[in-house]
């Protein structure tokens, strides 16, 4: 009889910087599986800096620094939010956890192995950059989107971090989402940028357009009340393009070319050279 366990669809949320929404993008993506009946888990893996507790005013006991340092068991270190959706609070502040040696990425693998038959999507909140821990929480995963702003600054940071993971790791396929964009044109306009940069450059990447998000009054607001904006104004332009994303989601799929499971795709990144 064929294994029916469940294996979730695993996807970083990352950019080439800081400052375009990235973290507010996966709380939202999260919520929004939630109200089409899916469980999801944000990992905040933005390691130094992590800030998921902070959007969503929790104050976790615990976070994924005790988890190495303490061994704490996964139940103990993850917050069951009041929209639906669950975190794995990263550490900010931490100068030992800015680059996972090769001990803790098979230790934090074996944890996640245990979650796989208990969600339906794992949302890795990556750092920005193209520092140790962003490359490897983007090759970890199965499905990676690029957040970036119309601002010259994201889009060539996030042709930086692009031209990493493809030369160095072999990694093709980009889902963009261009975020806080003052018109469609102006986000339409600064994909092709990006596109005729790669397409230039770089053979053989794949970039795939999957919404633009309006800048919105209403996301500035709850962020400020800390809620996610898709729960605090559903009705805005910004939530209807995050619930679009989060529909087009339930169609993807765990990556079929390896054995199904979480353990191997991370696993084969402890043996990669120069990482």
């Amino acid at each position: 009889m064929a294994d029916e366990r469940k294996v979730p669809v695993v996807i970083s949320v990352t950019s080439g910087k800081g400052g375009v929404g990235k973290t507010n993008i996966c709380i939202n993506l999260a919520y929004c599986l939630h109200k089409l009946g899916k469980k999801a888990l944000i990992v905040d893996a933005d390691l130094g800096m992590a800030n998921v507790d902070i959007m969503l005013g929790l104050t976790p006991g615990y976070n994924l620094f005790h988890l190495f340092s303490k061994g704490l068991p996964l139940e103990e270190i993850i917050l069951s939010t009041e929209y639906g959706f669950d975190v794995l609070p990263g550490v900010s502040g931490v100068s030992e956890m800015l680059s996972l040696d090769t001990g803790q990425k098979l230790e934090l693998l074996e944890i996640m192995d245990q979650l796989e038959d208990k969600l339906d999507f794992m949302i890795v909140d990556t750092g920005a950059g193209i520092n140790d821990n962003v490359l490897y929480f983007n090759l970890a995963v199965q499905h990676r989107v690029l957040v970036m702003t119309p601002e010259p600054t994201s889009l060539t940071d996030a042709y930086a971090l692009i031209k990493v993971l493809k030369l160095h790791h072999g990694v093709e396929r980009f889902r963009v989402v261009i975020n806080m964009a003052k018109t469609q044109a102006e986000a339409i306009d600064t994909f092709k940028r990006l596109s005729k940069a790669c397409d230039h450059f770089l053979d053989g990447i794949s970039l795939d357009l999957i919404q633009t998000v309006p800048l919105d009054e209403k996301v500035r607001k709850a962020v400020s009340l800390q809620h996610p904006f898709c729960h605090y104004a559903p009705e805005a332009m910004a939530s209807k393009a995050l619930m679009s994303i989060a529909e087009s989601m339930i169609e993807w799929k765990p990556v079929d070319h390896l054995d199904g499971n979480i353990k191997f795709f991370w696993k084969t990144l402890l043996f990669q050279e120069n990482f």
